[in-house]
């Protein structure tokens, strides 16, 4: 766990890096910012559809083989990328092509990468290993965006992503090496049975159905869905928000922006920190977590200064992080463990529709009301819809069957049924 958890510091930093720069580079191609978003988007994309067959390869195939495969894959792509840039031959569409493919492939990587993880612990620890992995995630955002300008400045844009692939290929290197915890061997072995049962059935829509109807039928993922969803829409996305609440009403520049996103960031540690050391947990403490943080994103909105801002910023982004990880965690246990990697694929279509319908309709809603209505609206209808949630859940009522005293124990239990 330690070595996996050095490679995903490694791989986070050197992923960070390339989208740091993969921006800049599309600005000085295009001038353009939309066209910054769109290549975002292209890269995105592809989860949105092919997540869940993504999902199913990884309940199919040798789980270390693919991860391993994956990442080698992506090595590739950044090694491309970095040498149509040094020889000055990259243009729009090669680059939204090879973002294309980037996102094709993430589809196998990101569960595959997930679950991997979860083997090298007992299954007690998964929670705290979520945390860690969280943890090793945030570390690598703030060294992948510091180290970016750095290279950048000395060595030129195609070194970011020759140091991107080399990451990729350092995870590949340490993938073999890896061995199962003794607590998480029997789960292999009812994996591999699984996998087995799976290899013999004629098609696979059948292995991809059986995913979604998992997800469809349990009631505990759709309410994480319902809480994570419009949490995503209505907040969160605070590096949009804060940004427009910072540069306008509270009349503060570039460098309080920075100071603010500095903060967001060192909560998300904190955050992780924190959500490493959960034990059990739940639906319940996600839609907690997210009320929460709805009600501090209200505050937020109505922060009078700047320094107050940066007061409440701590907690929303703490808040957020054990939230997230205490979600993760949900994800990765509730199901059993053959069909993991297909919940996990449809988890990621879910996502993505969040992830590209949630900013626009964000900037939408600061459009009308401004950064501050967007803030307090968003905080508002998340805290409603979650209280309104809660209210529904417990009106729930169910009736116990009850067994007469005189009648026989095979009767009773035949009336029963």
């Amino acid at each position: 766990m330690r070595w996996w958890s050095v490679a995903n510091f490694v791989s986070n930093a050197g992923t960070w890096m390339q989208l740091t720069v993969q921006n800049l580079l599309v600005l000085q191609i295009t001038g353009s910012a939309a066209a910054t978003g769109l290549s975002m988007s292209v890269q995105a994309a592809p989860a949105l559809l092919m997540s869940v067959l993504g999902g199913a390869a990884v309940d199919r195939w040798p789980r270390k083989l693919t991860a391993a495969v994956s990442q080698a894959l992506l090595a590739v792509i950044a090694f491309t990328t970095a040498t149509l840039v040094a020889l000055d031959r990259l243009d729009m569409t090669t680059l939204m092509v090879l973002a294309a493919v980037t996102g094709m492939v993430a589809t196998v990587d990101n569960p595959a990468c997930a679950l991997l993880g979860n083997d090298l612990v007992p299954a007690e620890d998964v929670p705290s290993a979520i945390g860690v992995g969280a943890l090793v995630f945030n570390a690598g955002r703030l060294a992948g965006a510091a180290l970016a300008g750095v290279t950048v400045g000395f060595l030129g844009t195609a070194a970011a992503y020759f140091a991107n692939g080399f990451s990729f290929l350092f995870v590949t290197a340490v993938i073999p090496f890896l061995r199962p915890a003794a607590g998480a061997v029997r789960q292999a072995a009812v994996r591999q049975a699984a996998v087995g049962r799976a290899a013999r059935r004629p098609a696979s829509g059948t292995s991809v159905r059986e995913g979604l109807a998992f997800f469809a039928r349990r009631p505990r993922l759709l309410a994480l869905a319902g809480v994570t969803g419009i949490s995503a829409v209505f907040g969160r996305n605070y590096g949009l928000t804060l940004a427009v609440l910072v540069t306008g009403p509270l009349a503060g520049g570039a460098g309080a922006f920075g100071t603010v996103s500095t903060v967001l960031a060192a909560g998300g540690i904190v955050g992780a920190v924190l959500g490493a050391r959960l034990r059990r947990p739940s639906v319940r403490l996600v839609g907690a977590l997210a009320a929460t943080g709805a009600l501090l994103q209200i505050a937020a909105g109505l922060s009078p200064s700047l320094a107050m801002l940066v007061v409440l910023v701590l907690p929303m982004a703490v808040v957020e992080s054990v939230s997230d990880t205490a979600g993760t965690a949900v994800l990765q246990t509730d199901p059993p463990a053959h069909l993991r990697g297909r919940v996990l694929g449809v988890w990621g279509s879910i996502g993505t529709v969040w992830s590209l319908g949630g900013p626009p309709a964000l900037g939408l809603l600061m459009e009308l009301a401004g950064p501050r209505g967007a803030l307090i609206t968003g905080g508002a209808v998340i805290a409603l819809s979650l209280a309104s949630g809660h209210l529904l859940q417990r009106r729930r009522v169910t009736t116990p069957v009850a067994l007469t005293k005189d009648a026989a124990p095979q009767e009773a239990l035949q009336t029963a049924a």
